[in-house]
């Protein structure tokens, strides 16, 4: 595809995105919330650190796989659950996931999605993660952690960060809500989209009809454009620590907590039996006011040692982020938004351009800092020391 030769980088692919989607669609992908200082906080955290390079080391047999939770991946990243995927490109869970099984990493589908687990399970089938949204109703939820169980998933990842609907301006400006009603402000963006309209929407229209959250549970499982009362049913705020352990009990795989962004809840949820840990303030796009987890990253991963794995979300744009997380405890990264971008421009190709790039970028890196295998990454490649560049980061 013209437009993929085009991009070098995930921010070529950001550009080429937003060229290609509504303005609606692209914002809520790119956006986060208010005045958007997570978002950037993010991004600045992973700027203000400086490297090291290494000089006269034999960096000839160097890669970047390694394990998580006792298997091997190609690279530690793994896909972070998206629920606009299927607005960038049709179908577009399923490229990002083709993409992912192709690249050897996880994916992580979301509750959101409009691609159903099992045809995701089907198709495109290497580690498949699941990201469940908790419902006011919690039989809802237990039939959806059923559904993933007998699709043959994984993990599951509960999400702990969004326990209120976060206020995103921009949404309401571009006329893109959910439930989605098209207003006239939005009906002209997609007119000066036909290229998006005809690959995406009408595809929907001419199999399916309107697009559906395909892994909803059944009585809510209908077009985005009406509303099933999903607003009330998908509260959130009284979730807790016993949900948690019910879900241990029902859950039989990994279990993920993700937007874990203090060491006592870290602590906290490992004694409920709790595999993996995910610091994530989602992107930027819920409490504005939220530190960017790059920060936070290293007192949890200390704190919660090997007990359990610690994994960094939020930020991520290019290799050397990984290098960072790694150096500061992370086992491995999420990314949501790069994968994204690629699968907006050129579905599952796009989406395997992006992870591409991001190995790339990483590969390079370990060369230059002197690092041949995952495990050799510590803050030694840090210009100063771990505390100095803590204090950089913030």
């Amino acid at each position: 595809m013209a437009r993929l030769d085009n991009c070098y980088n995930v921010f070529d692919l950001r550009e080429a995105a937003k060229r290609r989607l509504p303005r609606g669609v692209f914002e809520f992908v790119d956006r986060s919330t208010e005045d958007e200082l997570a978002l950037r906080n993010n991004r600045h955290a992973f700027e203000k650190i400086k490297l090291k390079h290494r000089a006269l080391v034999d960096v000839s047999g160097r890669s970047t796989k390694t394990t998580l939770f006792g298997k091997d991946i190609a690279l530690p990243m793994a896909i972070a659950p998206t629920g606009a995927a299927g607005l960038c490109w049709h179908e577009g869970e399923l490229e990002l996931a083709k993409a992912a099984a192709r690249a050897k990493i996880p994916f992580t589908l979301a509750t959101g999605a409009m691609t159903s687990m099992e045809k995701i399970a089907k198709e495109a089938n290497f580690r498949l993660w699941f990201q469940l949204y908790v419902w006011k109703q919690r039989e809802l939820s237990y039939q959806l952690i059923e559904r993933a169980k007998n699709n043959g998933f994984e993990a599951l990842i509960v999400t702990t960060d969004t326990i209120v609907p976060p206020n995103r301006e921009y949404n309401a400006k571009n006329g893109f809500l959910l439930p989605f009603h098209p207003t006239l402000r939005f009906t002209w963006d997609i007119m000066q989209h036909p290229t998006w309209f005809t690959t995406v929407l009408m595809k929907y229209f001419t199999t399916i009809g309107m697009p559906r959250n395909e892994n909803y549970p059944d009585p809510y499982r209908r077009p985005i454009g009406t509303d099933p009362g999903t607003r009330e049913v998908m509260r959130q705020d009284s979730l807790n620590w016993d949900d948690i352990r019910i879900f241990r009990d029902k859950w039989p795989g990994i279990l993920m907590l993700k937007g874990i962004n203090r060491v006592d809840d870290a602590l906290k949820a490992i004694g409920y039996g709790v595999d993996g840990l995910i610091v994530s303030n989602h992107g930027g796009r819920n409490m504005d006011s939220a530190a960017a987890t790059l920060d936070m990253l290293p007192e949890i991963a200390e704190a919660v040692g090997d007990k359990a794995t610690v994994i960094l979300d939020s930020g991520v744009r290019r290799g050397s982020d990984i290098v960072k997380a790694l150096a500061l405890g992370a086992k491995c990264v999420l990314t949501g938004r790069a994968t994204l971008y690629g699968t907006a421009v050129g579905g599952q190709a796009g989406a395997s351009k992006a992870v591409g790039f991001i190995q790339t970028e990483m590969d390079k890196t370990m060369a230059y800092t002197g690092c041949n295998r995952v495990d050799e990454i510590s803050t030694d490649i840090f210009f100063g020391d771990r505390e100095s560049n803590r204090l950089m980061a913030g």
